[in-house]
């Protein structure tokens, strides 16, 4: 008898994206996904007029940040509880119908958390600006040295286990909440992987990397979350499951 499917969520925090939303919601694969939760973080323009237009879930968080965004999501997510959660970008910038790749690897190398590498796959040139890069060469460095497990990016497009990623204790509400989840899957001994994944320009400008001072605040929020977590002890990082070194 054939195993049966994994229900399969997927959160997309919003922040001003009425122009990409129609093209990210269009590109997610047919019949793959139960629900999508679109998380309007107070928008001021038509993002949550598209999204219910589109059927999608629409959960209002006002309290801005990346990582109030992904709260809010799977807080709303608990009225169903998916087997599968997966992230993604609401500015286009990712490829929604590279989703499979992410949840064959959770399914068939039964692991807890994926994250989608644009390291490791095809970036398109000019889609990870150069403060990005080394922001992102420097956190992974600094999770394999304070927490032994070796990334190569810290990449938005992830699908994690969602009974699991719920005790996981994930806090953060700006921008370390990516970051966060992987060193706290390693305290954890979560068996963790990898796959490329394609990138492109965003539809608009970041409202991270887009500015000196977004980038700023981001590469310090990165650093302290990585440094706090790990002096707060919680956990052993050299738990099994966890690819190591």
């Amino acid at each position: 008898m054939a195993a049966s499917l994994p229900n399969v969520s997927v959160i997309i925090p919003a922040y001003n994206e009425e122009r990409s939303l129609p093209l990210v919601l269009a590109a997610i694969p047919a019949g793959l996904v139960q629900e999508v939760v679109v998380v309007n973080n107070g928008s001021t323009d038509r993002t949550a007029e598209i999204a219910a237009q589109w059927g999608t879930t629409l959960v209002n968080e006002p309290r801005r940040g990346y990582g109030s965004a992904c709260l809010a999501g799977l807080a709303q997510l608990r009225l169903r509880s998916p087997d599968i959660v997966v992230f993604l970008d609401g500015d286009f910038s990712d490829y929604p119908e590279e989703m499979p790749r992410l949840l064959a690897a959770l399914r068939e190398e039964d692991c807890d958390l994926v994250v989608g590498s644009r390291v490791l796959g095809n970036a398109q040139p000019g889609s990870l600006m150069p403060q990005a890069l080394l922001g992102n060469r420097l956190a992974v460095f600094l999770l394999r040295i304070l927490y032994g497990v070796r990334y190569t990016d810290l990449g938005p497009f992830r699908a994690a286990r969602y009974a699991r990623l719920m005790k996981l204790g994930m806090a953060d509400r700006t921008f370390g909440w990516t970051v966060e989840m992987q060193a706290r899957a390693a305290l954890a001994g979560w068996k963790t992987k990898e796959v490329p994944v394609s990138y492109r320009k965003r539809v608009g400008t970041s409202k991270i990397t887009g500015t000196v001072g977004g980038t700023l605040r981001a590469g310090s929020k990165i650093l302290s979350t990585l440094f706090l977590l790990r002096l707060s002890g919680g956990g052993s990082a050299s738990a099994p499951g966890v690819e190591k070194i």
